[in-house]
């Protein structure tokens, strides 16, 4: 019986992680989709400037849990993605997001323009922030990352915690300074229904106008 689609206010609140997962590989398909998914992520001027390495070897994911200071995710999850934030992709000319966001309609002259300036991301170097804005958007991937795995049967983890000079050589970027680890995703079947932990009401921490904590 071919599993019922759930919306995407379910999979938010059914979401859980998960530190301990069944060895069953994710079938290349369910990866696939699922990787498709992220990629629909928006970031800043849509300029993508965020990668996912996808580890699914065993000496990947050792290398992986070595450099997360022993955490078992990366050896129980069949898959482990790394995403990668990229601070310089800005100062490539990007010609292919512009043609085809005109292409498709969704620019027009005038922001294809503000585009090729690269206005922000010039003010953004010259308050040396640009780091933290490529981290920004690889954590947006992120999130739709656990998001589609729920929605996909699949159970997933954010994870902290981790050597990101270690993880660079795991996935074999430790010569790229303008890269930096945002986060890594253990992604597999769980071996457990987790409870939810809870959150705090939302009068305790959603604010209108201005904070009030």
């Amino acid at each position: 019986m071919e599993k019922q689609a759930i919306s995407v206010s379910e999979a938010i609140r059914v979401r859980r992680t998960v530190r301990h997962y069944r060895p069953d590989p994710v079938p290349a398909p369910v990866l696939d989709e699922l990787l498709d998914l992220t990629m629909q992520a928006p970031s800043a001027w849509n300029m993508q400037d965020r990668s996912v390495v996808v580890v699914t070897s065993e000496s990947g994911r050792r290398e992986l849990s070595a450099a997360a200071f022993g955490q078992p995710q990366p050896l129980e999850a069949p898959v482990t993605l790394v995403f990668v934030a990229d601070s310089t992709a800005w100062e490539a000319p990007n010609t292919d997001i512009a043609e085809q966001a005109r292409h498709s309609g969704a620019w027009n002259a005038e922001f294809t323009a503000l585009f090729d300036s690269r206005a922000e991301f010039h003010e953004l170097r010259r308050r040396d922030l640009l780091r933290e804005n490529a981290v920004k958007n690889a954590m947006i991937a992120a999130t739709y990352t656990m998001l589609a795995a729920t929605a996909l049967g699949l159970a997933s983890a954010p994870m902290n915690g981790w050597d990101p000079d270690l993880v660079k050589k795991a996935i074999g970027i430790e010569d790229r300074p303008e890269l930096a680890i945002a986060v890594l995703v253990t992604v597999g079947y769980s071996d457990a229904a987790p409870p939810h932990p809870g959150r705090r009401a939302v009068e305790r921490t959603v604010f209108f106008e201005r904070f009030a904590a």
